[in-house]
């Protein structure tokens, strides 16, 4: 290799540097700038070698801007408020050459770490180049060879570099080629599978441009005696566009979470200042469907698998133009994308469940939202509690989301190095100030020229947040700050004291202010090149289910039946049910129904199974609304379903559940007790119980969703279900007139005087059941509290609050 040409088997492979004056390989070598990898025409055989800065830009030519252009292709305005392209186009030079070997057109080009990568794509017969954007600070890469992959991968990398008929390539010709794809596209091929892996959503993207200026946040603390205020975000201004990864760093309590929710719409309130526009538009509740949230906790069904749970949300959100094996095949396609394959019928577990590991998990949330193609993406912290590698992996996600036409914005708490790299622009806060704005690569040289640089080589994110959090061990200090210090110290008397982490707030707010400040303004308030028709179509105020009602309903149900039946069907569960049914067997065993005594006795334990029937549902619906509130916040924020069809599956998907451990326990107490051996009566019997649970349900529904926790929800459960059950009739015989009402809105008292009822043709006088009739009375009301229990705890959840 010679000039920085590598040549064999006739078909050259030109690397680009801006600062190289030779090259031998395989020796490793490092590179400071931008890497460009072209793939010239074997029969030209000339090297190219220049400067980046020398590289001539191609041609622009923008299609006329469209609801279903892609985003990679549009015009963006760029920073002088001109016209340039999107992401590959704009973020770096571009070099084209003619290339008949290669299908549909390779192109080559390096990462933002510095790895290239092959990016197949139809389109022209050239290759067009992006930059390193990693390459400004000072980082660099080296080759250092590598090994032989096993034929069955070689075969699939040949059948991306396959030529078109007419075209023929010599064995070295595509030796060449393997080799610079295994260098050049580790997160193309998915070496561990052995298999071609698809880029991240190619179809087009609704574009979506985000804009946001001096947006400011209070929040009311409200005290025993007084009412403050206190201001979370204080002036922040930026942008995201397509094609980017947008970071928003900075240490605990600054602020970040705060922003993304009021930037995805999720957050609303009357202390709000600023503007937030969508397009140049403010936002509109049909953009729920093109926005996608990614919480930073996991919020997943535990028992699902990773294939149920996508599958599930694409059933559910995709449109309904898609038939439901597009849907399925959506979610498989995700799934190889987001490389879950090999966990796919793996749980998703939780804490005290085992299931995927936190990366996987993390990709299945990820995965949750960009199975509908969203045009913006946010996401809370998404590598919270994984490790470097694992984090790596997952922002490399969000790269090639981005990469894909998409807007993506992204908390950060502290990333590596490797990972600051890979985001195209950084919104520093400190304090719910805005400390800097603009692209990630120039936020150590701008803080370089206010004066405030490393004493030490450190990871630039560590540098920017001590910063943020006032901490100037290792820094130098600006010589406007010491000044003023100085003089504020000579005042006081002391000597040789080093500014407060408030007085660097201050310094570093002030001089962003007057520095950049302005400029980004002007920039942002530039209009965009967008059609008027694209913005009516975001502030569209209609809502697009992705399935019809009843479709919600049988999506829901079955669902909820998967998640649900390991807690119902648990071995604890089915335990304590069979233990309390042998006891109560043993102890009325064969019960004599021939005697005053007996007939008490039997009556007794009629009671205690009204009772118990009627405890149990209560406390197992009680968790019901309160356990899957984060889920329900979340699926509703994006207008997954109607709040009526989930309401309706999820208290008709506990029944099948429900229902079976009651048949068990009376087969074995029914029969054991030596009760009224009769078909009829035990079907009686079972129909009386089955109506006592599910009265008992919504009683435990409405309390749940009455107050969403679970603590004062058990409280009012206790003491009601106690005032019911001394209220049934078998305690007092005669209860004072002015608290007798409460007998009557009891499912004890209704339950045991229908099982008497049932045992017994005419209830025996000494047992005090007065003015029991047919039943029909009580059979009346307990139908009626089967649906009053349910509409309240509806309304409750439809007047329940979103939280962010």
């Amino acid at each position: 290799m010679r000039g920085g040409s590598c040549i064999k088997g006739g078909g050259e492979v030109n690397l680009v540097a801006s600062s190289w004056p030779s090259i031998a390989l395989p020796h490793p070598h490092s590179f400071s700038e931008e890497l460009r990898c072209v793939e010239m025409d074997s029969a030209a055989g000339g090297i190219a070698r220049t400067k980046s800065d020398q590289l001539e830009m191609a041609p622009p030519r923008p299609p006329p801007l469209s609801p279903t252009a892609s985003a990679e292709s549009m015009p963006v305005a760029d920073a002088n408020g001109g016209p340039s392209l999107s992401r590959k186009s704009s973020l770096g030079k571009k070099l084209v050459g003619s290339s008949p070997v290669t299908k549909g057109g390779h192109h080559l080009r390096s990462t933002r770490s510095g790895h290239m990568k092959v990016d197949c794509e139809d389109g022209g017969s050239g290759g067009s180049l992006s930059r390193a954007s990693s390459a400004s600070l000072g980082f660099s890469f080296s080759f250092t060879g590598f090994t032989a992959l096993p034929e069955d991968i070689v075969s699939d990398i040949t059948a991306l570099t396959g030529s078109d008929k007419g075209n023929s390539i010599d064995s070295s010709q595509k030796n060449s080629q393997i080799s610079m794809l295994v260098i050049c596209s580790p997160a193309g091929i998915d070496l561990e599978a052995g298999r071609s892996r698809k880029r991240l959503m190619s179809e087009t993207t609704y574009p979506i441009y985000v804009k946001f200026t001096e947006v400011r946040y209070k929040v009311i603390l409200k005290g025993i005696t007084s009412t403050s205020e206190k201001e979370i975000l204080q002036g922040i201004t930026g942008s995201a566009k397509p094609g980017e990864l947008l970071a928003l760093m900075g240490p605990s309590g600054s602020g970040k979470t705060t922003l993304l929710s009021l930037l995805s719409g999720r957050t609303a309130d009357n202390v709000v200042q600023g503007t937030i526009t969508y397009n140049d538009e403010p936002y509109a509740k049909s953009l729920k469907s093109r926005i996608g949230f990614v919480t930073q906790d996991d919020v997943l069904f535990a028992h699902l698998t990773v294939r149920e749970t996508l599958t599930y949300a694409a059933l559910l959100r995709l449109p309904r133009t898609m038939t439901r094996l597009q849907k399925e095949e959506r979610a498989m396609n995700v799934i190889y994308e987001l490389g879950l394959e090999r966990c796919q019928d793996t749980i998703i577990g939780g804490s005290f469940v085992r299931g995927v590991s936190g990366g996987e998990r993390k990709r299945v949330c990820i995965g949750n939202e960009i199975i509908m193609n969203p045009s913006l993406l946010f996401l809370d912290e998404p590598t919270s509690g994984l490790d470097s590698t694992t984090a790596l992996r997952t922002i490399q996600v969000l790269n090639d989301i981005a990469e894909s036409g998409k807007t993506v914005v992204t908390t950060i708490h502290q990333p590596s190095s490797r990972l600051f790299h890979r985001f195209d622009k950084l919104i520093l806060l400190g304090r719910g100030s805005l400390l800097f704005f603009g692209r990630a690569s120039k936020a150590t040289a701008y803080f370089a020229s206010i004066g405030c640089v490393p004493l030490i080589a450190m990871n630039p994110a560590e540098f920017l947040l001590d910063l943020a959090n006032g901490n100037i061990s290792d820094v130098t200090l600006p010589s406007e700050l010491e000044e003023k210090v100085r003089s504020k110290n000579l005042g006081g008397g002391t000597r040789n004291a080093k500014p407060s982490p408030e007085e660097l707030h201050e310094y570093l707010v002030e001089a962003y202010e007057t520095r950049v400040a302005d400029k980004q303004k002007k920039k942002l308030l530039a209009p965009l090149p967008i059609s008027e028709d694209m913005k009516i179509t975001l502030s569209s105020p209609k809502r697009d289910w992705g399935a019809s009602w009843w479709q919600q309903y049988s999506i829901l149900f079955w669902r909820g039946l998967k998640e649900r039946r390991h807690d119902y069907l648990s071995w604890m569960r089915i335990t304590q049910v069979l233990a309390i049914a042998v006891i109560l067997g043993l102890l009325w065993w064969h019960s004599n129904i021939t005697t005053e005594t007996g007939q008490e006795d039997q009556a007794g334990l009629l009671f205690f199974i009204s009772v118990f029937w009627g405890f149990f549902p209560v406390f197992t619906a009680i968790f019901t609304f309160p356990q899957e509130r984060a889920m329900l916040n979340k699926e509703r924020a994006v207008d997954m379903y109607r709040l009526s069809a989930y309401f309706i599956a999820r208290t008709t998907s506990d029944l099948p559940l429900d229902l079976l451990l009651p048949i068990i326990f009376l087969l074995i107490v029914y029969f054991m007790a030596g009760l009224r051996l009769s078909i009829e009566h035990f079907f009686l019997s079972l129909l009386v119980v089955f109506l006592s649970i599910v009265a008992a349900q919504g009683l435990g529904l409405a309390i749940g969703a009455s107050f969403m926790n679970i603590k004062q929800a058990t409280t009012l459960a206790s003491v009601t279900v106690m005032t019911f059950m001394l209220a049934g009739g078998f305690f007092v015989k005669r209860v004072p007139a002015f608290i007798s009402w409460l007998r009557f809105i009891s499912f004890n008292y209704h339950s045991y005087r229908l099982l008497l009822k049932v045992q017994y043709d005419h209830v025996p006088p000494h047992l005090n059941v007065n003015h029991l009739d047919n039943g029909v009375k009580e059979v009346a009301a307990m139908i009626a509290m089967v649906f009053a229990y349910r509409f309240l705890a509806y309304v409750s959840l439809r007047r329940m609050k979103l939280s962010s």
